[in-house]
């Protein structure tokens, strides 16, 4: 059997994002544990010159809801400039982002196949099928921001392994 557009997009985003929504729950647990404010998470940086964990989260949902959007449209662009966000509100923007892929269906996704998609920052336009946009663009940019997040949780004492990076894996049926 091939392999699907909805396969190649929202079942990977699916299982990363449910991953980052499990490592945020950690990194909650581990405030209330340790007595730390959470909200000071949401401005830390893994180097002065990189966005901070709130951006990450952000890009997370831009990359994957955000990228099917594009996909359907025919238009990509760059997430917003926006402050940060406490982080309960950075937990419930992972749950709206399972809820918006969870809504969408396999035939509607795999409809766009073969689709024109642009990414436009600036006046520059890069053009992409719908399949190498995400192949190609989304995805990797997807999971350097969910990688990043991680990196920065980790940095901060949250005990996490790369079981919670890996999420619920699609694994052969028995």
């Amino acid at each position: 059997m091939a392999t699907s557009l909805y396969d190649l997009g929202v079942a990977s985003y699916l299982q990363t994002v449910g991953a980052v929504s499990g490592f945020l729950e950690r990194g909650a647990k581990h405030c209330q544990e340790t007595g730390a404010d959470p909200d000071e998470l949401v401005d830390v940086r893994l180097f002065d010159d990189m966005l901070p964990f709130h951006f990450q989260i952000r890009s997370v949902a831009h990359h994957s809801v955000g990228a099917l959007e594009g996909v359907k449209s025919g238009l990509f662009l760059p997430p917003a400039a926006v402050g940060p966000l406490p982080y309960a509100d950075l937990q419930a923007m992972m749950a709206q982002t399972e809820t918006a892929l969870k809504a969408l269906t396999p035939d509607e996704v795999n409809g766009w196949a073969g689709k024109d998609v642009a990414f436009q920052i600036g006046d520059r336009k890069i053009p992409f099928t719908a399949e190498n946009f995400i192949l190609s663009f989304s995805l990797p940019n997807f999971h350097f921001h969910a990688t990043t997040a991680y990196d920065i949780l980790r940095m901060k004492g949250v005990p996490l392994g790369k079981r919670n990076y890996l999420g619920h894996m699609r694994m052969k049926a028995a």
